[in-house]
């Protein structure tokens, strides 16, 4: 009842909020529909068709037989759970959640080891952190880079961290594989019972795996628009006392993170810098904004996972990104300054926050995000050629398996 009650005068508030600020909501909505256009459509779509088409043919269940050993001996994980992250990674959140959840709901992972799948594989988009930040927001490439190895490396050292401490974990899923044979022998069987399994044709998993890929992206946009109006409605009750401190760009960071890792590019406060600038994007990218942490949440909906130990890693994500940029910067510019020549890529190690940002900038423009179709298609396209190689790699395992 009380949690019913607070909603219901949030939600009016909002409501009031937008009647007295019609401009700043409509402003900030615009904002929210032009980085989802831009970045997390043409970013999610080929990776969230191309996951239904994998599991609907049973390449999920080939992949899971074969990195078995290792997800085991390095995650106390199952196999199966290295799509997910692959797919997580690629793809950004919240494709990394939609593929844990079908994890859990198919019984192929614990409840324990989906919570902290779902904190590995919640990962900003690649391309994002690459192109978008490196060549549009900070105009220098290398520095996305560093910033994507931050948040990545300390994504592997959480996720070590709490391995660890699940020493009880024997490191089984409820389906375990069945031992004996070969490694591309179970990998063949696993390939086989998966597509028995679905049993859809080609055309029927194509057009389902499409459709539902355009509703989940409709629910994202839904989700950062949302966040989007809060964070531009929420400027005058926190900017003020955030600027105080110098850290005006916390309001949109907390909210949305593609908005927020912008906020933190222009980021000109007394002592900021490359380094300051590129330590908080990495923060707010891995936090993923109110808006990424509602978009796992509607994924795991219908799952046994919870949202707060997830929100709880994200903090604490958040808190080792920034460490570790701030102890890769030093010797990954010096190393890049070596490998490379001065150039337009080049990255110095330490330049004013002005030197590569535009200050003047009052948020996202489309000339500041560069088309990720052709980027997301190639990705997603290699993908699909490695797990076509595959199956025709299993077909002799296969057809041996049916003749005995």
């Amino acid at each position: 009842m009380a949690k019913t009650v607070t909603l219901a005068i949030l939600s009016i508030l909002l409501v009031v909020a937008i009647i007295l600020q019609p401009d700043a909501a409509f402003q900030a909505s615009l904002q929210g529909l032009t980085v989802w256009w831009n970045i997390v459509f043409p970013g999610l779509l080929p990776f969230l068709v191309l996951f239904e088409m994998i599991t609907a043919f049973g390449l999920a269940h080939a992949i899971g037989a074969i990195l078995q050993p290792l997800m085991k001996r390095l995650f106390k994980l199952p196999g199966e759970s290295a799509l997910a992250i692959v797919l997580g990674w690629m793809g950004g959140y919240p494709t990394g959640a939609e593929a844990v959840a079908s994890l859990r709901k198919r019984n192929l992972v614990t409840k324990q080891q989906g919570q902290r799948l779902l904190a590995l594989t919640h990962m900003p988009n690649p391309l994002f952190m690459l192109v978008v930040i490196g060549a549009g927001f900070l105009h220098k490439p290398i520095a996305g880079s560093i910033i994507a190895a931050a948040v990545w490396l300390s994504a592997l050292w959480l996720i070590l961290l709490t391995t660890l401490w699940s020493r009880n974990e024997t490191g089984q899923s409820p389906a375990a594989d069945k031992p004996g044979g070969s490694l591309l022998g179970r990998a063949a069987d696993a390939l086989r019972l998966g597509r028995e399994q679905d049993g859809r044709s080609f055309g029927k998993a194509l057009g389902d795996a499409v459709s539902a890929s355009f509703q989940k992206l409709m629910m994202i946009g839904g989700f950062m628009i949302f966040a989007a109006v809060l964070a531009k409605l929420s400027e005058p009750l926190f900017d003020p006392l955030l600027r105080d401190f110098g850290l005006g760009f916390i309001t949109q960071a907390f909210f949305e993170s593609h908005l927020g890792a912008y906020a933190a590019a222009i980021w000109d406060a007394p002592g900021t810098g490359t380094l300051v600038n590129a330590a908080a994007i990495a923060a707010v990218l891995a936090w993923s904004g109110l808006s990424g942490i509602l978009q796992a949440g509607y994924a795991i909906s219908g799952t046994d996972l919870k949202l707060l130990p997830f929100v709880l890693l994200r903090t604490v994500h958040a808190a080792h990104a920034a460490l570790f940029m701030l102890l890769l910067w030093k010797p990954a510019t010096s190393l890049l300054r070596i490998v490379l020549e001065p150039g337009p890529g080049a990255m110095p190690a330490t330049a004013p926050a002005d030197s590569f940002v535009p200050n003047s900038a009052v948020g996202v423009k489309t000339a500041d995000l560069p088309s990720l179709w052709p980027y997301s298609i190639t990705g997603s396209l290699l993908i699909a050629v490695i797990g076509i190689t595959l199956a025709l790699m299993l077909l002799p395992y296969r057809r041996a398996g049916k003749s005995h």
